[in-house]
């Protein structure tokens, strides 16, 4: 029975010892996205204080309706169904696409699989002093099926759908991007 003691005190001893190095940390952690006690702007006023014009892209070309919907998505996760407050930040971006194949049939010498990539570089302003506070670069790189080449609808769709994710996935690493910035504090 003595034997036990022992053991039983370690454990509590490193129970102990594990809560009293943690405590002061308790108080470190604080949501992004809660509103704060003291009445500062939460991030989300903070993000939707960010005007989004629209991308300079030639009018009816495919990089145009890429563009559009960068911009779409980035409204969306910045706003979501509301609009923005007066803005206070202008994002100004700019997109590069590719598309390669990856992998080629031997026989007939068309491509199987896809890749579809986009490059983006953005730019925050303060409209106030026309200073740029924050710049970056971002890329998406997506795959997809070529679904035979007599059903060249489908390749369509799946190239179409490619260019959307890959517009999602920017909107996103964007979107992050901002919300570290300013929670950050500037």
């Amino acid at each position: 029975m003595s034997s036990v003691r022992p053991a039983v005190a370690k454990v509590v001893a490193r129970l102990a010892l594990a809560a009293v190095l943690t405590a002061p940390l308790a108080a470190c952690f604080q949501p992004m996205y809660a509103d704060r006690g003291d009445g500062s702007p939460t991030l989300r006023d903070k993000i939707s204080a960010v005007e989004v014009p629209p991308l300079k892209l030639p009018n009816g070309s495919r990089n145009a309706r890429i563009g559009v919907e960068i911009r779409n998505a980035l409204m969306f996760k910045m706003y979501g169904a509301a609009t923005g407050a007066p803005p206070l930040y202008s994002l100004a971006l700019n997109i590069n696409t590719q598309r390669s194949s990856l992998i080629v049939d031997p026989n007939t010498a068309l491509p199987t699989i896809e890749n579809y990539g986009i490059d983006a570089s953005y730019r925050l302003t303060e409209i106030a002093t026309g200073k740029v506070v924050l710049t970056g670069n971002t890329f998406s790189r997506v795959e997809y099926d070529v679904p035979g080449q007599t059903q060249r609808f489908a390749r369509t769709r799946a190239g179409r759908d490619a260019e959307d994710r890959a517009s999602q996935e920017i909107a996103e690493n964007i979107n992050t991007r901002l919300a570290s910035f300013f929670y950050a504090g500037m």
